[in-house]
């Protein structure tokens, strides 16, 4: 059990973020078998194979995150792979530079990595931190941007929520229902862990809550210097994540757009290419990429080249149009995650972090336009 001791200045500097690069992180995770419940199995399906069609060298980054064993280090990952943000919704670029810069004194760990991969780290640090960053740029254009609009409206819906809780009835509410084994006592945050025991007081400095998406059942922790005090842990409604409903054309949507291009981004549920999209809608190849453009220049979808083909997913104005349109009216994040249980009530572990391609113009616009009022406290 670990217990974290807040004094009123850590509640008061207590906030929300979320960060790109750990969900990088935490789904090389998911892809090296964390997934035990078969959770992120649709996701996992489509970017498997993708990623060993393009061929690429990601041996930077799946080097630095163990396999997910049963071991005293399991859950450990190394902290300058992944520090905590220092804002409410860094872009990954914004990240990725914080990592390239990260100073050699930091590049240790107790995980379990290659000591050939530490050792090359060591040796070099400014080359072998620009190919890891290189390495997160070429799997997050593959792997997380084409769904990144969903993601993000999951975690934010969380926010959302968690938020409304802390104005409305305090900080202890704050923490009722963030995880099953994340207790709050007497100004006390009781984190139950299978191998750490003690106290840890955040001395003036806060927690960092950020919610993630790849991160269940378990509860990730950061709490030794020099980074900020951090939870990492699942957001409400994560098993609904890659659930889809049969595509159907809202009138109301069809009427602004016209019922082809309606047609178009509606059947993006999950990234598709022109001609999976001219396959599903009935559409010739020709127009289907002409709608694709047209939804592209309004910012409505965004493309992600992957391999020789080019996938094509909503962005997140696409995703909160066609949401609005679906159900008649602007939608509420805190509403449509009440709608839905959490994940399946498994027994949940909680895992201790040891301290602890690149957006494109329209994706990195829907990660970067969200105002840090609706994640900072």
């Amino acid at each position: 059990m670990i217990e974290i001791e807040f004094a009123m200045e850590d509640v008061a500097r207590t906030r929300f973020a979320i960060s790109p690069l750990w969900e990088v992180v935490a789904s090389v995770r998911v892809l090296k078998g964390a997934d035990a419940h078969g959770l992120h199995r649709t996701w996992a399906d489509q970017v498997r194979p993708r990623l060993a069609a393009a061929s690429l060298d990601l041996s930077p980054l799946f080097d630095l995150v163990p396999m997910p064993v049963r071991s005293p280090w399991a859950g450990r990952i190394p902290g300058f792979i992944c520090p905590p943000p220092t804002t409410p919704l860094p872009s990954l670029e914004i990240e990725l530079a914080t990592v390239r810069a990260m100073p050699p004194a930091l590049l240790h760990t107790t995980a379990e990595v290659p000591e050939a991969r530490m050792a090359a780290l060591r040796g070099n640090p400014a080359a072998e931190l620009a190919r890891l960053a290189d390495a997160i740029e070429a799997y997050w254009e593959l792997a997380l941007a084409p769904y990144w609009s969903r993601i993000l409206t999951l975690l934010e819906g969380d926010i959302h929520y968690r938020a409304g809780r802390l104005v409305a009835s305090g900080a202890q509410h704050l923490f009722t229902d963030l995880d099953p084994q994340v207790n709050w006592a007497q100004g006390t945050l009781h984190l139950e862990h299978r191998t750490v025991r003690g106290a840890r007081r955040l001395d003036g400095q806060g927690l960092l809550l950020v919610p993630s998406a790849f991160v269940w059942p378990r509860v990730f922790s950061v709490l030794n210097e020099p980074w900020q005090p951090s939870l990492r842990y699942p957001p409400r409604a994560v098993g609904t994540l890659w659930h889809t409903r049969p595509a159907t054309v809202p009138n109301a949507l069809a009427g602004v757009l016209g019922r082809s291009r309606a047609m178009v981004l509606t059947e993006l549920t999950s990234p598709a290419s022109t001609t999976e999209l001219a396959r599903r809608t009935g559409l010739t190849p020709g127009g289907t990429s002409q709608h694709l453009t047209a939804l592209r220049n309004a910012g409505l979808v965004s493309a992600h080249r992957a391999g020789r083909q080019v996938l094509y997913a909503r962005t997140q104005a696409g995703q909160t149009v066609t949401e609005a349109a679906e159900s008649g009216s602007p939608p509420s994040a805190a509403d449509t995650q009440t709608q839905h249980p959490q994940a399946a009530s498994e027994p949940r572990g909680t895992d201790r972090d040891a301290q602890p391609g690149q957006l494109k113009g329209s994706d990195r616009a829907s990660v970067t336009s969200t105002t840090a009022g609706r994640c900072g406290l």
